[in-house]
Protein backbone atom coordinates (compact mmCIF):
# COMPACT_ATOMS: atom_id res chain seq x y z
CA UNK A 1 0.00 0.00 0.00
CA UNK A 2 1.37 3.49 -0.76
CA UNK A 3 2.56 5.46 2.26
CA UNK A 4 -0.10 7.72 3.75
CA UNK A 5 2.50 10.29 4.73
CA UNK A 6 5.74 11.68 3.40
CA UNK A 7 7.13 13.97 6.09
CA UNK A 8 5.56 15.34 9.28
CA UNK A 9 4.10 18.48 7.73
CA UNK A 10 3.94 17.36 4.10
CA UNK A 11 0.87 18.63 2.29
CA UNK A 12 2.03 18.05 -1.29
CA UNK A 13 -0.44 15.68 -2.93
CA UNK A 14 0.64 12.93 -5.31
CA UNK A 15 -1.43 10.66 -7.53
CA UNK A 16 0.46 7.62 -6.23
CA UNK A 17 -1.03 8.15 -2.75
CA UNK A 18 -4.36 9.75 -3.66
CA UNK A 19 -5.37 6.85 -5.91
CA UNK A 20 -6.54 3.49 -4.53
CA UNK A 21 -4.19 0.51 -4.40
CA UNK A 22 -5.58 -0.70 -7.74
CA UNK A 23 -5.01 2.68 -9.40
CA UNK A 24 -7.53 3.44 -12.14
CA UNK A 25 -9.15 -0.02 -12.11
CA UNK A 26 -12.34 1.44 -10.61
CA UNK A 27 -14.70 4.19 -11.74
CA UNK A 28 -13.51 7.31 -9.93
CA UNK A 29 -15.47 10.56 -10.16
CA UNK A 30 -15.03 13.89 -8.41
CA UNK A 31 -15.44 17.63 -8.98
CA UNK A 32 -12.92 20.29 -9.90
CA UNK A 33 -13.02 24.06 -10.07
CA UNK A 34 -12.36 25.04 -13.68
CA UNK A 35 -10.74 28.29 -14.71
CA UNK A 36 -11.85 30.21 -17.82
CA UNK A 37 -14.08 33.10 -18.81
CA UNK A 38 -16.73 31.82 -16.36
CA UNK A 39 -14.94 29.75 -13.71
CA UNK A 40 -17.00 27.11 -11.94
CA UNK A 41 -17.31 23.53 -10.64
CA UNK A 42 -17.38 20.55 -13.00
CA UNK A 43 -18.02 16.83 -12.57
CA UNK A 44 -14.93 14.89 -13.67
CA UNK A 45 -13.66 11.34 -14.10
CA UNK A 46 -10.16 10.20 -13.13
CA UNK A 47 -8.70 8.09 -15.95
CA UNK A 48 -5.22 6.73 -16.75
CA UNK A 49 -4.75 9.41 -19.43
CA UNK A 50 -5.96 12.33 -17.33
CA UNK A 51 -8.93 14.02 -15.67
CA UNK A 52 -11.97 14.53 -17.93
CA UNK A 53 -14.78 17.08 -17.59
CA UNK A 54 -18.20 15.37 -17.84
CA UNK A 55 -20.30 18.44 -17.07
CA UNK A 56 -21.76 18.75 -20.60
CA UNK A 57 -23.59 15.48 -19.91
CA UNK A 58 -23.78 15.65 -16.10
CA UNK A 59 -23.91 19.26 -14.86
CA UNK A 60 -24.02 18.08 -11.23
CA UNK A 61 -22.78 15.04 -9.33
CA UNK A 62 -26.37 14.55 -8.20
CA UNK A 63 -27.39 14.18 -11.86
CA UNK A 64 -24.71 11.56 -12.46
CA UNK A 65 -25.54 9.51 -9.37
CA UNK A 66 -29.23 9.49 -10.31
CA UNK A 67 -28.46 8.08 -13.77
CA UNK A 68 -29.22 4.46 -14.57
CA UNK A 69 -25.95 2.49 -14.07
CA UNK A 70 -23.79 5.58 -13.35
CA UNK A 71 -20.45 3.74 -13.61
CA UNK A 72 -21.33 2.54 -17.09
CA UNK A 73 -22.49 6.03 -18.08
CA UNK A 74 -19.12 7.44 -16.99
CA UNK A 75 -17.26 4.90 -19.11
CA UNK A 76 -19.47 5.73 -22.11
CA UNK A 77 -19.00 9.51 -21.77
CA UNK A 78 -15.86 10.79 -23.48
CA UNK A 79 -15.70 14.19 -21.79
CA UNK A 80 -13.09 16.92 -22.24
CA UNK A 81 -9.60 16.53 -20.82
CA UNK A 82 -8.75 19.27 -18.32
CA UNK A 83 -5.29 18.06 -17.32
CA UNK A 84 -3.45 15.32 -15.49
CA UNK A 85 -4.30 14.25 -11.96
CA UNK A 86 -0.85 15.38 -10.85
CA UNK A 87 -1.48 18.87 -12.24
CA UNK A 88 -4.75 19.17 -10.34
CA UNK A 89 -3.29 17.83 -7.12
CA UNK A 90 -0.35 20.23 -7.27
CA UNK A 91 -2.85 23.11 -7.34
CA UNK A 92 -5.23 21.81 -4.64
CA UNK A 93 -3.36 23.09 -1.56
CA UNK A 94 -4.63 26.63 -0.76
CA UNK A 95 -1.24 28.04 0.25
CA UNK A 96 0.28 27.34 -3.19
CA UNK A 97 -2.83 27.56 -5.39
CA UNK A 98 -2.98 29.41 -8.70
CA UNK A 99 -6.64 30.44 -9.05
CA UNK A 100 -6.20 30.55 -12.84
CA UNK A 101 -5.66 26.78 -12.92
CA UNK A 102 -8.07 23.91 -12.02
CA UNK A 103 -8.07 22.36 -8.55
CA UNK A 104 -9.98 19.61 -6.75
CA UNK A 105 -13.20 20.10 -4.80
CA UNK A 106 -15.23 17.78 -2.59
CA UNK A 107 -16.86 15.21 -4.90
CA UNK A 108 -20.47 15.92 -3.83
CA UNK A 109 -22.64 18.93 -4.64
CA UNK A 110 -26.46 18.96 -4.24
CA UNK A 111 -26.53 15.98 -1.85
CA UNK A 112 -27.51 16.56 1.77
CA UNK A 113 -24.58 15.57 4.02
CA UNK A 114 -25.80 13.18 6.72
CA UNK A 115 -23.87 11.24 9.36
CA UNK A 116 -24.54 8.20 11.51
CA UNK A 117 -23.07 8.26 15.01
CA UNK A 118 -22.18 5.66 17.63
CA UNK A 119 -22.12 2.80 15.13
CA UNK A 120 -19.04 1.06 16.59
CA UNK A 121 -18.67 -0.47 20.08
CA UNK A 122 -15.35 1.21 20.93
CA UNK A 123 -16.53 4.67 19.93
CA UNK A 124 -19.75 3.99 21.86
CA UNK A 125 -17.73 3.51 25.05
CA UNK A 126 -15.86 6.77 24.40
CA UNK A 127 -19.10 8.68 23.83
CA UNK A 128 -20.40 7.48 27.20
CA UNK A 129 -17.10 8.58 28.75
CA UNK A 130 -17.43 12.04 27.14
CA UNK A 131 -20.84 12.38 28.73
CA UNK A 132 -19.72 11.11 32.15
CA UNK A 133 -16.73 13.50 32.04
CA UNK A 134 -18.97 16.44 31.13
CA UNK A 135 -16.65 17.39 28.26
CA UNK A 136 -13.64 17.72 30.62
CA UNK A 137 -10.67 15.69 29.32
CA UNK A 138 -9.00 15.68 32.75
CA UNK A 139 -11.93 13.67 34.15
CA UNK A 140 -12.06 11.24 31.23
CA UNK A 141 -9.74 8.56 32.65
CA UNK A 142 -11.72 8.26 35.88
CA UNK A 143 -14.98 8.06 33.91
CA UNK A 144 -13.40 5.53 31.52
CA UNK A 145 -12.58 3.18 34.40
CA UNK A 146 -16.08 3.46 35.87
CA UNK A 147 -17.87 2.83 32.57
CA UNK A 148 -15.65 -0.13 31.62
CA UNK A 149 -16.09 -1.70 35.04
CA UNK A 150 -19.82 -1.85 34.35
CA UNK A 151 -20.10 -2.22 30.57
CA UNK A 152 -16.76 -3.81 29.63
CA UNK A 153 -14.70 -3.04 26.54
CA UNK A 154 -16.58 -4.99 23.90
CA UNK A 155 -20.24 -4.50 22.98
CA UNK A 156 -19.74 -5.84 19.46
CA UNK A 157 -21.60 -9.09 20.23
CA UNK A 158 -24.76 -7.17 21.09
CA UNK A 159 -27.12 -6.62 18.18
CA UNK A 160 -28.78 -3.18 18.45
CA UNK A 161 -32.44 -3.50 19.39
CA UNK A 162 -32.13 -7.19 20.37
CA UNK A 163 -33.45 -8.77 23.57
CA UNK A 164 -29.86 -8.95 24.88
CA UNK A 165 -29.46 -5.22 24.22
CA UNK A 166 -32.67 -4.41 26.06
CA UNK A 167 -31.55 -6.53 29.04
CA UNK A 168 -28.29 -4.56 29.16
CA UNK A 169 -30.26 -1.32 28.96
CA UNK A 170 -32.34 -2.27 32.01
CA UNK A 171 -29.21 -3.27 33.97
CA UNK A 172 -27.43 0.00 33.24
CA UNK A 173 -30.51 2.04 34.10
CA UNK A 174 -30.66 0.29 37.48
CA UNK A 175 -27.00 1.24 38.08
CA UNK A 176 -27.53 4.84 37.02
CA UNK A 177 -25.21 4.53 34.02
CA UNK A 178 -27.70 4.64 31.17
CA UNK A 179 -26.68 7.16 28.51
CA UNK A 180 -28.18 8.78 25.45
CA UNK A 181 -25.20 7.32 23.55
CA UNK A 182 -26.04 3.80 24.70
CA UNK A 183 -29.62 4.42 23.55
CA UNK A 184 -28.53 4.93 19.94
CA UNK A 185 -25.64 2.47 20.19
CA UNK A 186 -27.59 -0.62 21.27
CA UNK A 187 -31.21 0.55 20.96
CA UNK A 188 -33.39 -0.01 17.87
CA UNK A 189 -32.96 3.51 16.44
CA UNK A 190 -29.68 4.71 14.91
CA UNK A 191 -28.35 8.21 15.46
CA UNK A 192 -28.52 9.98 12.08
CA UNK A 193 -27.96 13.73 11.91
CA UNK A 194 -27.21 16.41 9.32
CA UNK A 195 -23.46 16.95 9.38
CA UNK A 196 -23.09 19.93 7.07
CA UNK A 197 -25.07 22.13 4.64
CA UNK A 198 -25.27 21.29 0.95
CA UNK A 199 -22.10 22.40 -0.93
CA UNK A 200 -20.13 23.17 2.27
CA UNK A 201 -17.80 20.13 2.35
CA UNK A 202 -14.11 20.62 1.56
CA UNK A 203 -12.01 18.25 -0.56
CA UNK A 204 -8.55 16.78 -0.31
CA UNK A 205 -5.75 19.33 0.11
CA UNK A 206 -8.08 21.90 1.66
CA UNK A 207 -7.86 23.24 5.21
CA UNK A 208 -10.20 21.58 7.71
CA UNK A 209 -11.55 23.49 10.69
CA UNK A 210 -11.94 23.17 14.44
CA UNK A 211 -13.47 25.91 16.57
CA UNK A 212 -10.94 28.05 18.44
CA UNK A 213 -12.97 27.68 21.66
CA UNK A 214 -12.66 23.88 21.66
CA UNK A 215 -9.95 22.31 23.85
CA UNK A 216 -10.78 18.61 23.25
CA UNK A 217 -11.41 17.45 19.69
CA UNK A 218 -10.36 14.83 17.15
CA UNK A 219 -10.65 13.66 13.55
CA UNK A 220 -13.17 10.95 12.71
CA UNK A 221 -11.99 8.85 9.71
CA UNK A 222 -15.02 7.32 8.01
CA UNK A 223 -16.40 5.72 4.89
CA UNK A 224 -19.07 7.92 3.29
CA UNK A 225 -21.81 6.40 1.14
CA UNK A 226 -23.07 8.13 -2.00
CA UNK A 227 -26.84 7.54 -2.15
CA UNK A 228 -29.07 8.69 -4.99
CA UNK A 229 -32.63 10.02 -4.83
CA UNK A 230 -34.05 6.48 -5.07
CA UNK A 231 -32.19 5.40 -1.95
CA UNK A 232 -29.70 3.32 -3.95
CA UNK A 233 -26.11 3.21 -2.70
CA UNK A 234 -24.09 3.85 -5.87
CA UNK A 235 -20.60 4.48 -4.51
CA UNK A 236 -18.44 5.51 -1.57
CA UNK A 237 -15.75 7.99 -0.54
CA UNK A 238 -13.61 8.79 2.48
CA UNK A 239 -14.57 11.47 4.97
CA UNK A 240 -13.46 13.30 8.09
CA UNK A 241 -16.38 14.01 10.42
CA UNK A 242 -14.45 16.40 12.68
CA UNK A 243 -15.73 16.21 16.26
CA UNK A 244 -15.43 18.66 19.15
CA UNK A 245 -15.56 16.28 22.11
CA UNK A 246 -15.69 18.90 24.85
CA UNK A 247 -18.68 20.68 23.33
CA UNK A 248 -20.68 17.52 22.55
CA UNK A 249 -19.70 16.06 25.94
CA UNK A 250 -21.33 18.98 27.76
CA UNK A 251 -24.68 18.19 26.18
CA UNK A 252 -25.95 16.21 23.21
CA UNK A 253 -28.11 19.24 22.45
CA UNK A 254 -24.88 20.97 21.39
CA UNK A 255 -24.31 18.43 18.61
CA UNK A 256 -24.83 21.06 15.92
CA UNK A 257 -22.21 23.32 17.49
CA UNK A 258 -19.80 20.39 17.86
CA UNK A 259 -20.24 19.07 14.34
CA UNK A 260 -21.31 21.77 11.89
CA UNK A 261 -18.72 24.55 11.62
CA UNK A 262 -16.88 26.24 8.78
CA UNK A 263 -14.63 23.69 6.98
CA UNK A 264 -15.45 20.97 9.54
CA UNK A 265 -16.47 18.36 6.95
CA UNK A 266 -14.01 16.85 4.45
CA UNK A 267 -14.98 14.33 1.73
CA UNK A 268 -12.81 12.94 -1.03
CA UNK A 269 -10.63 12.61 -2.92
CA UNK A 270 -13.30 11.03 -5.18
CA UNK A 271 -16.43 8.89 -5.15
CA UNK A 272 -15.68 5.35 -6.27
CA UNK A 273 -18.79 4.18 -8.09
CA UNK A 274 -20.04 0.63 -7.70
CA UNK A 275 -18.99 -1.53 -10.65
CA UNK A 276 -17.41 -4.94 -11.24
CA UNK A 277 -14.33 -3.88 -9.26
CA UNK A 278 -16.06 -2.44 -6.18
CA UNK A 279 -19.36 -2.95 -4.38
CA UNK A 280 -21.15 -2.86 -1.04
CA UNK A 281 -19.39 -5.97 0.27
CA UNK A 282 -16.09 -4.15 -0.28
CA UNK A 283 -17.43 -1.24 1.79
CA UNK A 284 -18.37 -3.68 4.55
CA UNK A 285 -14.83 -5.03 4.69
CA UNK A 286 -12.88 -1.78 4.17
CA UNK A 287 -10.23 -0.74 6.70
CA UNK A 288 -9.65 2.99 7.08
CA UNK A 289 -6.20 4.13 8.26
CA UNK A 290 -5.61 7.49 9.93
CA UNK A 291 -2.40 9.35 10.70
CA UNK A 292 -1.98 12.76 12.31
CA UNK A 293 1.33 14.63 12.07
CA UNK A 294 1.63 17.61 14.41
CA UNK A 295 3.78 20.71 13.96
CA UNK A 296 5.71 19.80 17.15
CA UNK A 297 6.59 16.32 15.80
CA UNK A 298 3.69 14.50 17.47
CA UNK A 299 2.32 11.47 15.59
CA UNK A 300 -0.93 9.61 16.05
CA UNK A 301 -2.04 6.55 14.09
CA UNK A 302 -5.24 4.53 14.17
CA UNK A 303 -7.57 2.37 12.15
CA UNK A 304 -11.30 1.93 11.72
CA UNK A 305 -12.38 -1.49 10.48
CA UNK A 306 -15.80 -1.52 8.82
CA UNK A 307 -16.06 -5.24 9.66
CA UNK A 308 -16.72 -4.21 13.27
CA UNK A 309 -19.63 -1.87 12.58
CA UNK A 310 -22.72 -2.62 14.68
CA UNK A 311 -25.28 -1.60 12.07
CA UNK A 312 -25.17 -2.63 8.42
CA UNK A 313 -24.86 0.19 5.85
CA UNK A 314 -28.18 -0.85 4.28
CA UNK A 315 -29.91 -0.47 7.65
CA UNK A 316 -28.39 2.99 8.17
CA UNK A 317 -29.57 4.12 4.73
CA UNK A 318 -33.04 2.72 5.39
CA UNK A 319 -33.25 4.54 8.74
CA UNK A 320 -32.08 7.78 7.11
CA UNK A 321 -34.90 7.53 4.56
CA UNK A 322 -37.57 6.11 6.88
CA UNK A 323 -39.51 9.37 7.20
CA UNK A 324 -37.79 11.71 4.77
CA UNK A 325 -37.10 12.06 1.06
CA UNK A 326 -33.86 13.25 -0.54
CA UNK A 327 -34.68 14.30 -4.10
CA UNK A 328 -31.03 15.23 -4.79
CA UNK A 329 -29.60 12.24 -2.93
CA UNK A 330 -27.38 12.30 0.14
CA UNK A 331 -23.90 11.47 1.40
CA UNK A 332 -23.92 9.35 4.57
CA UNK A 333 -20.97 9.11 6.97
CA UNK A 334 -21.04 5.62 8.48
CA UNK A 335 -19.32 6.36 11.79
CA UNK A 336 -15.89 5.36 13.06
CA UNK A 337 -14.22 2.85 15.31
CA UNK A 338 -11.46 5.39 15.99
CA UNK A 339 -11.57 7.21 19.35
CA UNK A 340 -8.10 8.54 20.34
CA UNK A 341 -7.04 8.48 23.99
CA UNK A 342 -3.26 8.87 23.46
CA UNK A 343 -1.88 11.74 25.56
CA UNK A 344 -0.47 14.58 23.50
CA UNK A 345 0.64 17.19 25.98
CA UNK A 346 0.22 16.40 29.68
CA UNK A 347 -0.45 12.97 31.22
CA UNK A 348 -4.18 12.34 31.35
CA UNK A 349 -4.97 15.13 28.89
CA UNK A 350 -5.73 12.76 26.01
CA UNK A 351 -5.54 13.78 22.36
CA UNK A 352 -6.67 17.04 20.85
CA UNK A 353 -5.82 18.80 17.60
CA UNK A 354 -3.35 21.64 17.21
CA UNK A 355 -3.40 24.15 14.38
CA UNK A 356 -1.05 22.86 11.71
CA UNK A 357 -1.86 19.16 12.15
CA UNK A 358 -1.84 17.24 8.87
CA UNK A 359 -4.56 14.57 8.86
CA UNK A 360 -4.23 11.72 6.35
CA UNK A 361 -7.06 9.22 5.92
CA UNK A 362 -6.48 6.29 3.58
CA UNK A 363 -8.02 2.97 2.58
CA UNK A 364 -7.03 0.42 -0.04
CA UNK A 365 -10.04 0.97 -2.31
CA UNK A 366 -10.84 4.63 -1.62
CA UNK A 367 -7.42 6.30 -1.84
CA UNK A 368 -6.29 9.09 0.46
CA UNK A 369 -7.93 12.22 1.85
CA UNK A 370 -5.45 14.73 3.30
CA UNK A 371 -6.13 18.04 5.06
CA UNK A 372 -4.37 20.53 7.33
CA UNK A 373 -6.08 21.71 10.52
CA UNK A 374 -6.85 25.39 11.12
CA UNK A 375 -9.37 27.19 13.28
CA UNK A 376 -12.76 27.31 11.59
CA UNK A 377 -12.73 31.07 12.01
CA UNK A 378 -9.52 31.26 9.95
CA UNK A 379 -10.46 28.81 7.20
CA UNK A 380 -11.60 30.18 3.86
CA UNK A 381 -15.22 31.32 4.33
CA UNK A 382 -17.88 29.25 2.62
CA UNK A 383 -19.47 31.57 0.06
CA UNK A 384 -20.44 29.38 -2.91
CA UNK A 385 -23.96 28.31 -1.93
CA UNK A 386 -26.96 27.12 -3.92
CA UNK A 387 -27.84 30.47 -5.52
CA UNK A 388 -24.25 30.96 -6.64
CA UNK A 389 -24.04 27.38 -7.91
CA UNK A 390 -27.23 27.49 -9.95
CA UNK A 391 -26.38 30.93 -11.32
CA UNK A 392 -22.94 29.70 -12.30
CA UNK A 393 -24.37 26.68 -14.14
CA UNK A 394 -26.76 28.98 -15.99
CA UNK A 395 -23.98 31.34 -17.09
CA UNK A 396 -22.00 28.37 -18.40
CA UNK A 397 -24.97 27.05 -20.39
CA UNK A 398 -25.24 23.82 -18.37
CA UNK A 399 -28.89 24.04 -17.33
CA UNK A 400 -30.35 23.21 -20.75
CA UNK A 401 -30.22 19.47 -19.99
CA UNK A 402 -31.68 20.08 -16.53
CA UNK A 403 -30.18 19.26 -13.14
Amino acid sequence: MPSIHDSPLEMALAGSSVLPDDGHAGTLVSRVWLAGDVPGPAVVAFRPDGVFDLSADFPTMSTLLDADRPAQRVRETEGRRVGSLEELLSNSVPSTRDVKRPFLLAPCDLQVIKAAGVTFASSLIERVIEEQAGGDPSRAEEARAQVRATVGDDLSLIKPGSEMAMDLKRLLQERGLWSQYLEVGIGPDAEVFTKAPVLSAVGTGEEIGIRSDSAWNNPEPEVVLAVNSRGEIVGAALGNDVNLRDIEGRSALLLGKAKDNNASCAIGPFIRLFDASFGLDDVRSETVHLRVHGPEGFELAGISSMAQISRDPLDLVAQTMAAHQYPDGFMLFLGTLFAPIQDRSEPGSGFTHKVGDVVSIRSARLGELRNRVVHSEDAAPWQFGLRAFIGNLARRGLLERGL
